[in-house]
């Protein structure tokens, strides 16, 4: 988008992102530059502004939409709880998914809404004679089902990590071939969500495979949440909603700003993919790893609100400070995040270089809207009520300052600090 002009229905303004489908490039995201979708006008075609158009003026409820979503009933919002892989990495047991366990309901996460414990890569060693996975008995001597009861017994679910390939991406036994008996497995041990990588898939293909543990989980005869890890390879937000009920978007977030807003970039191009059900997964969260500063973590925090993205947690929660429990546990941000229209944000203005409005249509009315300041500079951002779909007099809650800042009508300033936000909500007046 040209820095200064905003974006409504008008025809002039949606010609002025009408090249944007001859300046998308055919490689994977994953592969694609890391800032390669820098601008508004490097990651909308014409057909996503218009319908952005649509989601802003009739706050989405008419949408067109894609194929229907995978019909499981589940992650009707999305998915929120804490997963091993950002910060231990292969260094997981039983000892740590107990702590981690109480450590969500002690700190208050549990009643935030972050509900699933995951066990990522590096639990499971081998086969045995029936076919069925193995884990490793030095660092879950009791197996995994006593695990996931304990787990259980605090009020939270129990999520657990596979691969579609032949191994996993750290050499474990892979899922390929045995698609049914894991399924089956991860039922009779009371796991509620799997995620499923696709390293050493070689000659695979994508949609094929999942679809396979997509039916082998339906036949299991437990609620199982699907989550797809193909890194965004072979356009997963196309098949994604009737196979899973989230699909990753990019390949893995790093604990740098810089990689939080190159996926940020490219994942928010696949929105009208998203809805209750199904979701884009832009990666877990990295708030609390240490690599960025509070104000980034904020940023990052509220960008995957506004993005609906599935809130994983992926810090020690064991040992959080207070900045970073403050930061996870703002539940006036995942409201937004897990708020029941189920839109997906989307970039509708840009004020000046490196300066953003994203804004998300809610149930109630009204927008949740994140003043995004890229620039190393504290800096003021405005947005204006045509920018996000709305008009008249509304009143605007500063969701990081837990605060109402009262009515404004027809636009609305802040001043935000460098690598960070200010996110608000906007409620119309009514009547007005």
């Amino acid at each position: 988008m040209v820095p200064g002009r905003e974006f409504d229905a008008r025809l002039s303004d949606v010609k002025l992102v009408s090249v944007a489908r001859a300046r998308q490039v055919s490689t994977p995201p994953c592969l694609q530059a890391p800032l390669a979708a820098r601008t508004f006008n490097a990651i909308m075609s014409a057909r996503f502004v218009t319908l952005l158009c649509c989601a802003l003026a009739l706050g989405a409820r008419d949408v067109p939409r894609a194929a229907p979503a995978l019909d499981n009933g589940l992650a009707r919002t999305p998915p929120m709880g804490w997963n091993s892989w950002n910060h231990f990495h292969c260094d997981v047991s039983a000892q740590l998914i107990k702590e981690t366990a109480d450590a969500l309901v002690a700190s208050g996460m549990r009643d935030a809404g972050y509900r699933y414990v995951v066990i990522d890569d590096c639990w499971q060693v081998a086969r045995d004679r029936t076919g069925r996975l193995v884990a490793d008995s030095a660092r879950f001597p009791g197996g995994i089902k006593p695990l996931a009861d304990y787990v259980h017994s605090k009020g939270l679910k129990f999520g657990i990590y596979t691969d579609a390939g032949r191994r996993t991406c750290q050499g474990r036994p892979g899922t390929y071939g045995s698609e049914e008996i894991d399924a089956r497995t991860f039922a009779e041990w009371g796991v509620d969500y799997v995620k499923e990588d696709w390293c050493n898939s070689e000659g695979l293909d994508a949609p094929t495979q999942y679809a396979k543990f997509r039916d082998a989980l339906a036949k299991a005869g437990r609620p199982i949440t699907f989550s797809i890890c193909e890194w965004g390879s072979n356009r997963p937000w196309e098949w994604g909603p009737h196979t899973g009920n989230l699909w990753r978007t990019t390949g893995d977030i790093s604990d740098r700003w810089a990689s939080m807003i190159a996926i940020l970039d490219l994942s928010s191009q696949y929105a009208l993919a998203a809805r209750p059900g199904a979701w884009n997964d832009p990666d877990m969260l990295e708030v609390g790893n240490g690599g960025m500063t509070d104000d980034e973590y904020r940023a990052h925090f509220s960008l995957w609100a506004v993005m609906s993205a599935p809130l994983m947690a992926g810090n020690d929660v064991r040992a959080m400070p207070p900045a970073t429990r403050e930061i996870l546990g703002n539940k006036d941000v995942i409201a937004v995040d897990q708020d029941s229209l189920g839109v997906q944000g989307m970039l509708v203005q840009e004020p000046g270089i490196d300066l953003q409005v994203w804004s998300k249509p809610l149930a109630d009315g009204s927008r949740a809207v994140v003043l995004l300041n890229r620039s190393g500079l504290q800096t003021v951002i405005a947005t204006s009520w045509r920018a996000i779909g709305l008009t008249g007099p509304a009143r605007v809650r500063d969701l990081w300052a837990h605060s109402d800042l009262g009515a404004f009508t027809g636009r609305f300033s802040a001043t935000v600090p460098a690598h960070g936000v200010v996110m608000v909500r906007i409620t119309p007046v009514t009547g007005g």
